[in-house]
């Protein structure tokens, strides 16, 4: 796994807008390089702000939307169309606006699809295994970028401390009593998390510094899990200044005035 790089906007607004300019030119690269890109979202108040960045920028339109493959690293276990939703977010923000092919994003099922959340967790593992190549060399493909917000108990998609999912292999989990509502959801385990070229870790805000600077540390994942959040080839841990106020001056690179 890759050490973190740590990058400090100045707040919310900028840091959103720079991890959507910071996106846009990685999956350019990326289909420049190989044809395709691979992307996995994040919801969340600067996770939903990126996307909606990216679209109001005419740079987005240096983005193949039709060769990229879009997938979530957690999902409420909630209806379709539900304003609760991750998906329901992403499309509002983002991907409505845009041409992407529909066969290629990847949603996590609800209710109203029949399933339950077991069923729905294993029917995105498999949509995941089917996804993966041998180059992979794993159940899941190794996403080109898979962004992940950051709760302040240190909690990552919808692996949170202590919680049976942190321990559980499978490429996706349902998840039981959630301590942040609705308590019932599906999230990528851990090692398809680690899985992943590259993680980004973006967090805003006063309360979430204690852990950040956990999450930097020596932590133990089952305590934070934050910490388990690693990229195979980099991990970024995009922060404004409050998310940042807690950890050491010199682990981070300040990238805004």
């Amino acid at each position: 796994m890759s050490v973190p790089t740590v990058i400090i906007h100045r707040d919310a607004d900028v840091l959103a807008k720079a991890v959507a300019a910071r996106l846009i030119t990685r999956l350019v690269d990326d289909q420049a390089a190989k044809g395709s890109a691979s992307l996995v979202l994040t919801g969340g108040t600067v996770g939903i702000a990126t996307l909606a960045e990216i679209s109001a920028s005419p740079a987005r339109d240096a983005v193949d939307w039709r060769n990229l493959d879009i997938w979530w690293g957690d999902e409420r276990f909630l209806p379709s169309g539900d304003s609760e939703r991750n998906e329901t977010g992403a499309r509002k923000a983002l991907l409505d606006n845009v041409d992407v092919d529909p066969a290629r994003v990847h949603v996590m099922r609800g209710p109203d699809s029949g399933m339950t959340a077991e069923e729905s967790a294993e029917a995105y593992a498999e949509e995941l295994r089917r996804a993966s190549r041998p180059e992979d060399h794993g159940p899941a493909p190794s996403f080109d970028v898979l962004m992940l917000g950051m709760g302040p108990d240190g909690h990552v998609a919808s692996l949170f401390p202590g919680m049976p999912a942190l321990y559980d292999t499978r490429p996706a989990v349902a998840v039981h009593g959630s301590p942040k509502p609705p308590p019932t959801r599906i999230t990528l385990s851990l090692p398809v998390i680690q899985g992943a070229r590259e993680v980004w870790v973006i967090a805003a805000g006063e309360e979430k510094s204690a852990a950040v600077r956990l999450a930097l540390s020596e932590s133990g994942t089952m305590q934070v899990p934050a910490a388990g959040a690693r990229g195979r080839q980099r991990t970024l841990f995009l922060l404004d200044r409050a998310a940042a106020s807690k950890i050491p001056a010199s682990l981070g690179r300040i990238s805004s005035p």
